[in-house]
């Protein structure tokens, strides 16, 4: 690959520590890829002297993949490409016996510390599951903060964090019993173990001559701490960073890292990577000038050497329905006009909840998609569940249905009695549903285990039937408080929070179903064609492969698509109270969600259409909406607010006929 002149800077400044500042689709990746090249071919470093950091497994791996093409197989060997967690988990390996740790240690992940600490807090099953998880992102910052339980303890402010901070001395000490380390230990200890034992600071700074660190600007502390103690006083490094992209402080990044590097680098140099090679000049022109109401440490500007392109539309709805159905009749009718691929587009969105309606309304149009970064509403077990009994209702030679429900809430249909159920069916060769009411059925089952599948039976016939004479989503509401899988839901979920939650998928669910039908009302069988069209979206969600690339509308937070590029996005739901969010907004945050907005606008390589709607759904009722300040940041002149010219095109068009019927009069009185 060719690179530009300030690319070409980056990759050859090696003689001092070095700030790479890359604006969003400036070709990063490429440089860290080349720089890696020019370390081993040109600088007289070993692939294996050399380290290159990132966030994700797939960036990592993709990294890797690019270098070792560039090099070749041999001259790539003992290169280490891996996630900030993955070197502290290689550096925990190499010296478990230094840090008093078992070679076989245990990693738990946040399903391992979730229980740990429910039977620390000594509440068990009553626990409520959001205090857990509260409790424990309190210890992930203090371990983020390198702070030890003692410290923690030290410095709580009130009873709460004291309690936190016990609970977290407790934690570790279960912990250390086990053998196990958690998630943010693998970046704490050794960056502690580093601090604390200059021996094997020295044996580290030997074998990792040259660090490179991608997304800079994500880093937390204890990772800046553990890039400054590998790397040394001399800062045999490059990192890569944007200050611009640095959406993750509720996780723990912090952007005043780039600051900090100045000051704990004197000799830091700092290159700028502005030309960006992914979108048109108007997108770019429209995120620099939204970008410039953000106080910056270092001022740059991104510019393309593309075509201007269309002006960014501003589309007004009435309310947040209307918003999903009309970015999904827009994506078909751009796909039919220019022969697109649904996989040209992408549905980018503030919160996961937003996605529902689209994912309703794509369903409904029988578009492909594809949720990234959050579960898509498919996936969810309640909704499984419900899905499932629709599922028998329309086909009852559904076994796959059958098995999944017949116990669901339970009804004492265990393993053993649909053994029976299935070994006579098979023998009988029709579906389990039909073998239930054989009466040869009773050679191979009895007792409470035939009384039960009958009882099911009977259930799902009885729905069956009246969903046929009367009014489908009020069967289903009968069948559903009839089973009680409202109360099994709160018997199996972690929280009444949470069995709320699913319960509300359920009702969403529910209502798809009640649109669906006025939808088909004028097919034969509306409700079954209504099931069957999201029955097979539930299938496509099922078999889709992570690793394939489907053509598919994408649809994903502004947080998962950093790093991301699209054709043709759209941009929902820009509000005042959701871009920028009211929490933001409540604690004086506003600047991280411009960044936000700056990420999403970035991601539009060709086009970018920007959704508001008038009123929005919370809380269970409508609420009027304004129209996002950062709206009124963006240039005007590259903006095409649909509203206004709606309102013109009125005008023009009465004017227009005043004209016409002043012509006829003088016409007929001539």
């Amino acid at each position: 690959m060719r690179l530009n002149p300030q690319q070409t800077l980056a990759v050859k400044q090696t003689s001092s520590p070095l700030l790479v500042l890359a604006g969003a689709g400036s070709g990063k990746t490429a440089v860290i890829t080349q720089k890696i090249v020019h370390l081993v071919t040109n600088c007289g470093y070993q692939a294996n002297q050399i380290a290159a950091v990132t966030f994700t497994n797939k960036a990592a791996k993709e990294m890797k993949a690019r270098v070792t093409k560039l090099l070749g197989d041999g001259a790539s060997k003992g290169l280490i490409v891996s996630t900030f967690h993955n070197l502290g988990l290689n550096i925990i390996r190499r010296e478990h016996q230094a840090l008093g740790i078992r070679q076989n240690f245990t990693i738990f992940d946040d399903q391992d510390s979730l229980a740990l600490m429910r039977e620390l807090s000594k509440l068990g099953v009553d626990a409520d599951k959001s205090e857990l998880i509260a409790i424990l992102n309190r210890i992930s910052a203090w371990k983020n903060d390198l702070l030890l339980p003692e410290q923690a303890i030290a410095q709580a402010k009130d009873n709460d964090e004291l309690i936190s901070a016990k609970l977290y001395e407790a934690y570790q000490r279960s912990l250390k019993a086990y053998n196990a380390v958690d998630f943010d230990d693998l970046i704490l200890i050794p960056t502690l173990l580093l601090r604390n034992h200059d021996d094997i600071r020295i044996k580290w700074h030997n074998k990792i001559r040259y660090l490179l660190v991608d997304e800079y600007q994500d880093t937390n502390t204890s990772q800046y701490e553990l890039v400054k103690l590998l790397t040394g006083k001399l800062g045999s490094f490059t990192v890569v960073g944007d200050d611009d992209q640095s959406i993750y402080s509720w996780r723990g990044a912090q952007p005043k890292n780039l600051e900090l590097l100045q000051h704990d680098f004197p000799n830091l140099k700092v290159v700028k990577l502005e030309q960006n090679y992914r979108s048109c000049g108007r997108i770019l022109k429209s995120a620099n000038v939204l970008i410039a109401n953000n106080p910056h440490l270092f001022d740059k500007s991104l510019w393309s050497d593309k075509e201007y392109g269309e002006p960014i539309r501003i589309l007004s709805v009435k309310e947040d329905n209307h918003e999903a159905e009309r970015v999904v009749s827009e994506i078909l009718a751009r796909k039919i006009r220019s022969n697109f691929k649904f996989s040209d587009f992408a549905i980018l969105y503030r919160g996961n909840h937003q996605s529902r309606l689209v994912e309703r309304a794509l369903v409904n149009k029988q578009v492909p998609y594809k949720v990234s970064g959050n579960t898509s509403f498919f996936a969810r077990a309640e909704i499984k569940d419900v899905l499932a009994y629709l599922r028998l209702l329309v086909n009852p030679d559904d076994d796959n249905a059958f098995i999944r429900i017949s116990n669901t809430p339970r009804r004492e249909i265990g393993a053993t009695t649909l053994e029976k159920l299935g070994t006579y069916a098979n023998h009988r060769h029709i579906s389990l549903f039909e073998a239930i009411f054989e009466v040869g059925l009773e050679e191979h089952l009895s007792g409470k285990g035939l009384r039960a599948v009958r009882k099911f039976g009977e259930i799902m016939t009885r729905a069956s039937d009246n969903i046929k004479r009367g009014d489908p989503v009020a069967v289903l509401n009968e069948l559903m408080a009839y089973i009680g899988y409202h109360g099994y839901l709160f018997e199996t979920s972690s929280s009444p929070k949470a069995a709320e939650f699913r319960w509300a998928n359920v009702t969403e669910l529910l209502s798809w179903i009640e649109r669906g039908i006025e939808d088909n009302a004028n097919e034969d069988d509306p409700f079954a064609k209504t099931v069957n069209k999201i029955c097979l979206r539930e299938m496509l969600d099922r078999n889709n492969d992570d690793e394939e690339e489907n053509n598919e509308v994408q649809l994903m937070t502004l947080h998962a698509s950093k790093g991301l590029e699209f054709p043709h996005v759209y941009l929902l739901g820009m509000e005042e109270e959701l871009l920028p969010h009211k929490s933001s907004i409540e604690e004086d945050n506003v600047e991280e969600e411009r960044r936000l907005a700056y990420v999403g606008v970035t991601r539009a390589k060709e086009t970018l259409a920007i959704m508001v709607a008038k009123q929005r759904a919370r809380y269970g009722e409508m609420v009027n909406s304004v129209p996002s300040r950062f709206l009124e940041e963006m240039p005007q002149d590259d903006l095409d607010w649909e509203e206004d010219r709606l309102q013109v095109s009125d005008d023009e068009k009465r004017e227009s006929g005043k004209s016409k019927m002043e012509n006829l009069r003088k016409m007929l009185s001539s």
